[in-house]
């Protein structure tokens, strides 16, 4: 059909949207593909329905390939399961929750693990019926306390959420690498560029996990790879695994008289010592219990891959009112020796290897301590990898210097094991008669979020600029100019639209042919058919969006090539 746009609801807007700041959220809203609802919430109009749709048709098209079945499942869903499995709790504020008026609590769903535990439960009952792989394409919810960057970080968004289950784990490996070759070919046919990375589970619980990440400057995720091997993971999943040297006869400890130096860089200073060689130790509650956390100097804990390794357990960041509570700890001034007598458990980064010999607290005001060695004067209950990588960081696989970029998570895959089947006791009658446990995994794609991160990634100065198979249109036939130019146009949408080329006809009279270019340029199809100096002969001028060529061809021509294209 022919999308003309003197009947199209369409408003496109010259000036960004004041509160706007990522590519995406200023040409979405000015090229008219979404309007602002409310804070995280947005009304997708024609144009932006169209692109979302073809970003859904790829989907299923994929996902049908490899035997998935679509359905449905609704958003509004029992609390108590979400309760069951401990996921409103890690969840937390971002949950959608509410009460009916029998006092029934609901939430709206973020992902819908526990309800398609049940159904297969309720409808799955022998080995035979296995394997099984379910996908829905629905409208998520997630409470966010700043929604920001339009689509790409809503309060309410499209996505895709798909769950296998197979009777023993090397059925369920098959459907992950099922998946993850589907997943490759979807953003390959949308025009994404991505990386496939390492990636830690989360909220979802599992075991193997990865993310397919689209390289942008507004992404919220931060990856790492490697430049001499294919190594590349999410930097919450980086592991540090470099041999650490002991140091070479450090001598007994020596306490330091060091007033005012409650920080790294004040006591780096004051002692002549490169922050590395400083041994920081923040204090944290798990679960109310404060733990001690030791890392170089140099580095920063990274508070996400703390709460990575502790899950299920809530972790905090220790108050004055903590420390006014217990004298015995010294803010400012915390060593590691002693803490155990102190009832406080002792966490480090591997680099706080054995051996190692710091400057860290004396566990007096004013004082330091100086040829503190790990494993002579204090011990570590546990190492963990908690520092925030850096560029430079060496590679877990081949020790080069690691390099790290900004990304868009647009999809993450999750071998996800018996943890839904445990709580929800998911068996079916097994070969041998008796009842087996399911073992599942889970698949998501972010649909509207993947529509940002085009956005993102293939916008110019002009506007934006889709790859040919998720555009509103393939071509945007414009009338320009007198003398026969609108003829022209409306005769050419009609044939390429009989041709089976989907068309977007920009026929609106007391328009200029400047601001119908400009709006052209802005919406991004990416074939524009221009009616306008030569039309009195039939001859039309044919653009590329992206590459700005440009070339005059009779109107018969011109639907030839469009056709082929």
């Amino acid at each position: 059909m022919v999308l003309r746009m003197s009947r199209l609801l369409l408003k496109t807007l010259r000036d960004d949207p004041a509160d706007a700041e990522t590519t995406s959220h200023k040409l979405l809203v000015r090229a008219g593909y979404v309007r602002r609802s409310s804070a995280g919430v947005w009304s997708w109009l024609p144009l932006g329905k169209r692109v979302l749709d073809n970003v859904s048709r790829i989907v299923r098209e994929e996902m049908d390939a490899i035997g998935g079945q679509e359905v449905l499942l609704p958003a509004l869903l029992p609390r108590e399961t979400y309760d069951a499995t401990g996921r409103a709790d890690e969840y937390g504020d971002l949950l959608f929750t509410l009460t009916d008026r029998k006092g029934t609590d609901y939430v709206l769903g973020p992902t819908h693990e526990e309800s398609f535990t049940l159904l297969v439960k309720d409808q799955v009952t022998s080995y035979r019926d296995l394997p099984v792989i379910l996908y829905q394409i629905q409208t998520k919810y997630r409470d966010e306390a700043r929604p920001r960057s339009g689509v790409l970080r809503g309060r309410e968004f499209q996505m895709k959420d798909a769950y296998s289950f197979d009777l023993a784990p090397e059925g369920l490996a098959e459907a992950y690498r099922l998946h993850r070759e589907a997943y490759t070919r979807i953003f390959r046919r949308l025009g994404l560029d991505f990386r496939i990375v390492s990636a830690v589970s989360g909220a979802m619980g599992g075991s193997a996990s990865e993310e397919f990440l689209a390289p942008a400057a507004a992404g919220e995720d931060t990856f790492a790879d490697c430049p001499e091997c294919d190594y590349a993971a999410n930097t919450e999943a980086v592991v540090f695994t470099a041999q650490v040297p002991a140091a070479a006869d450090p001598g007994p400890v020596e306490e330091l008289d060091t007033p005012g130096t409650a920080t790294v860089e004040a006591l780096a200073a004051a002692v002549s010592v490169p922050a590395a060689a400083i041994l920081k130790n923040l204090l944290v509650k798990v679960d109310g219990e404060i733990t001690a956390v030791g890392v170089p100097g140099d580095r920063e804990v990274d508070l996400g891959k703390l709460a990575e390794h502790l899950a299920p357990a809530t972790v905090e960041i220790v108050t004055a009112e903590d420390f006014a509570a217990r004298p015995d700890l010294v803010r400012g001034y915390v060593g590691p020796q002693g803490l155990s007598t102190l009832g406080i458990r002792y966490l480090a980064d591997p680099r706080v290897a054995a051996g190692t010999a710091w400057v860290t607290g004396a566990n007096k005001p004013g004082r330091h301590a100086a040829n503190v060695v790990c494993g002579r004067d204090f011990t570590v209950d546990r190492h963990l990898d908690v520092v925030t990588v850096e560029a430079g960081d060496p590679c877990p696989r081949c020790g080069a210097g690691l390099r790290l970029d900004r990304a868009i998570e647009i999809g993450h895959i999750f071998q996800l094991g018996r943890k839904y089947a445990d709580v929800f006791r998911l068996d079916v009658l097994g070969p041998d008669g008796k009842p087996a446990r399911v073992t599942m995994g889970c698949y998501g794609i972010g649909v509207s979020r993947a529509v940002a991160a085009l956005a993102e990634q293939t916008a110019d100065a002009h506007g934006l600029c889709w790859p040919a198979e998720v555009a509103p249109a393939d071509v945007h036939v414009v009338a320009a100019g007198k003398g026969g130019a609108a003829e022209l146009a409306a005769r050419a949408a009609d044939e390429l639209d009989a041709a089976g080329l989907r068309v977007l006809l920009d026929d609106r009279d007391g328009v200029s042919p400047g601001a119908k270019f400009t709006d052209a340029e802005l919406i991004g199809v990416p074939r524009v058919l221009v009616a306008g100096r030569r039309a009195a002969d039939d001859v039309l001028e044919l653009r590329d969006r992206r590459t700005g060529t440009r070339e005059d061809l009779p109107l018969t021509d011109a639907v030839a090539r469009l056709r082929g294209a």
